[in-house]
């Protein structure tokens, strides 16, 4: 074996020796690592979890976790900046690609515009949704929070779902007529009749008190805008696969894109408030992992230093015998190391096994929320059972910083070791 293999093997076995040796201080100093890498996997995973059922819920009411707009739709609003027929056709075309269709869930095609809604009781003003109901049914959350009547059907043609504060400030019941006004393709004020088939609760007050339902075949000979709509979403199974699917849509839309008429959004993009709400609520989280782990951090620092301090003698001796110090520092570096590692490493793997094991099914956090306003979050609705998600990106993190946060701790333990005076050291007495 050549002399550098052999001199390594030689600071690996003196190091592991000073570990066993001190077995009680090792212990306790791997059972806070393990303890908090257990600490660290619950947070993350919940986190994580609580971050996609956001996500999921934001997406559903609004544009998808991957939209197609006109540029100018989002600020205007308008039924003219609507998605030419063709472009509709090309993304619907691109997300049965192999590349991506494993990660799409659904698709959506709305015609989404701002009106009034009038009754006996009076008038309110509302945003207009025509959707495919098929199509809708899949993709959108209406369909699961009706609490009285049904979801609109493929041959609907003047029926409505209204959320239960509009039906309530209109008058409105189930079979219950009323009128919508918009402004049509033409720039004209028209009209539409519908009845009411089915009233949903999102939990969401501004949804609930102006989102209404309509079938899309309706709205396009009602305003003049037949099979035209003004967004295009795609629902994925996880939020991770965003980006790649933009990337997708926006090859397969290349010269629209191009020529500035249509835009490929992100959620990221399409929901900024929702976006900007799980970056502080990272941010928070973050912080709250680092304390614990400087707090860890330390105590590495005081365990490792200890013992250096204790060894003063001991390193004397080997320095004396031919170690240098720098293979002195390396002996107290690689203590550092293989006590952080195996018991991170065990930290991660048993919160794994512990945070599914217990919580694999959903925390319920129902008890935390007293009332409805405290289930929504910048205006999503919050599901209150959190179901934890593990992810193999998240794990090398976390198995990294951990290592990191190891090699950090030790530097100045090492530093020390490798800075003692062997004159001096023969002469230490314990």
């Amino acid at each position: 074996m050549s002399p550098g293999p052999m001199r390594l093997r030689v600071l690996v076995v003196l190091a592991l020796r000073n570990l066993r040796r001190q077995l009680r201080r090792t212990v306790l100093t791997a059972s806070a690592m393990v303890i908090g890498g257990i600490l660290l996997i619950f947070s993350v995973s919940l986190g994580d979890g609580t971050h996609e059922q956001w996500i999921e819920s934001g997406v559903r009411l609004g544009s998808g976790h991957v939209s197609i707009e006109r540029p100018e739709y989002r600020l205007s609003r308008r039924i003219e900046d609507r998605l030419p027929p063709a472009v509709r056709e090309a993304a619907e075309a691109a997300m049965r690609s192999p590349e991506v269709a494993g990660n799409v869930v659904a698709t959506s095609a709305k015609l989404r515009i701002s009106g009034l809604a009038s009754s006996a009781a009076g008038a309110r003003p509302v945003e207009i949704a025509a959707v495919d109901p098929p199509l809708e049914a899949d993709y959108g959350m209406v369909d699961d929070q009706l609490v009285e009547g049904r979801y609109l059907e493929a041959d609907d043609r003047l029926a409505a779902c209204v959320g239960a504060a509009l039906a309530d400030s209109l008058g409105l019941r189930l079979g219950s007529r009323f009128v919508v006004q918009a402004q049509d393709a033409a720039g004209d004020i028209a009209g539409q009749l519908l009845r009411v088939v089915g009233i949903y609760r999102s939990g969401v007050p501004e949804v609930d008190q102006t989102l209404l339902h309509m079938p899309l075949a309706t709205a396009g000979a009602w305003l003049g805008s037949e099979a035209s709509v003004t967004g295009f979403g795609v629902l994925l199974n996880e939020s991770a696969a965003t980006g790649r699917v933009q990337a997708h849509l926006e090859d397969a839309l290349a010269e629209p894109v191009a020529r500035g008429v249509v835009r490929v959004m992100s959620w990221r993009e399409s929901e900024p408030a929702l976006a900007a709400a799980i970056t502080i609520d990272d941010f928070g989280n973050y912080l709250m992992q680092g304390l614990l782990f400087l707090i860890i951090g330390f105590g590495i620092v005081n365990t490792v230093l200890m013992s250096v301090m204790y060894r003063r003698r001991e390193f004397g001796v080997l320095q004396a015998l031919g170690l240098t110090p720098r293979q002195t520092g390396a002996v107290v570096m690689i203590e550092g190391l293989t006590l952080t590692a195996a018991s991170g490493l065990l930290g991660a793997v048993l919160g794994v096994i512990v945070t599914w094991g217990f919580f694999g099914d959903g925390l319920d956090m129902t008890a935390m929320m007293q009332n409805m306003d405290e289930m929504t979050f910048s205006g999503v609705l919050v599901d209150p059972v959190v179901i934890p998600l593990f992810s193999t990106t998240r794990l090398i993190q976390i198995t990294a910083f951990i290592l990191v946060m190891g090699i950090v701790a030790s530097l100045y333990p090492a530093f020390r070791a490798a800075r003692i005076d062997v004159a001096e050291a023969m002469k230490f007495e314990r």
